[in-house]
C-alpha cells in the first residue's frame, strides 16, 4: 500500500507546483516581442551597411571600445552588458569618446561568466552584439563584433 500512496502524494505535489508557480520562460507579451525582433534586426543590418565594427577590451576596471565606421562616429556609445544566465546582473553603461574611435568608461565588478554586450549609438539607429567571457585570463579580455552577431 505504501507504493501507490507515495505515487498519489507525489502526483498531488506535482499538481500543486504546476498550478502555484508561474512559468518564467513564457512572456505575457510574446506577440509584441516578436514584432520588436524585426526592429532589432534592422538595427543590426544598419550597422553592417555602415561598415561599423568594434573591438572590446575589459581590463583594470575599464571597458574600452575601439569603433571603426565609415562616416562620422557618435560622441558617445551605450553598452548594455547582459549576463547569459543572471538577468539581475545586467548593466547599462554610457561610454564617452576619449579619442577618435575610442570610447571608455569604468567597468563595475562583474561576476564570472559569458556576457553579451549590446553596443548602440545614442539615437538607436544601429547596434552590435559581441560577447565577452569573464574572468579574464592572461592575454584575454577582447571581444569582436561586426555584423551584430
Amino acid at each position: 500500500m505504501a507504493g501507490p500512496a507515495a505515487v498519489i502524494v507525489a502526483c498531488a505535489v506535482t499538481i500543486w507546483l504546476a498550478v502555484s508557480s508561474s512559468d518564467g520562460l513564457v512572456a505575457d507579451d510574446y506577440y509584441k516581442r516578436g514584432l520588436a525582433i524585426n526592429q532589432e534586426l534592422r538595427r543590426d543590418q544598419a550597422a553592417l551597411n555602415l561598415g561599423i565594427s568594434a573591438g572590446i577590451e575589459a581590463r583594470g576596471g575599464v571597458l574600452r571600445v575601439r569603433l571603426t565606421a565609415r562616416g562620422a562616429a557618435p560622441e558617445a556609445l551605450f553598452a548594455q552588458l547582459v549576463h547569459s544566465t543572471r538577468a539581475g546582473h545586467d548593466q547599462r553603461l554610457r561610454l564617452p569618446r576619449v579619442a577618435p574611435g575610442i570610447y571608455e568608461t569604468g567597468l563595475p565588478a562583474l561576476p564570472a561568466g559569458r556576457w553579451r554586450i549590446v553596443l548602440e549609438d545614442p539615437r538607436g539607429e544601429w547596434r552590435l552584439t559581441p560577447t565577452l567571457t569573464l574572468p579574464l585570463a592572461e592575454g584575454a579580455g577582447k571581444g569582436e563584433g561586426k555584423e551584430g552577431l
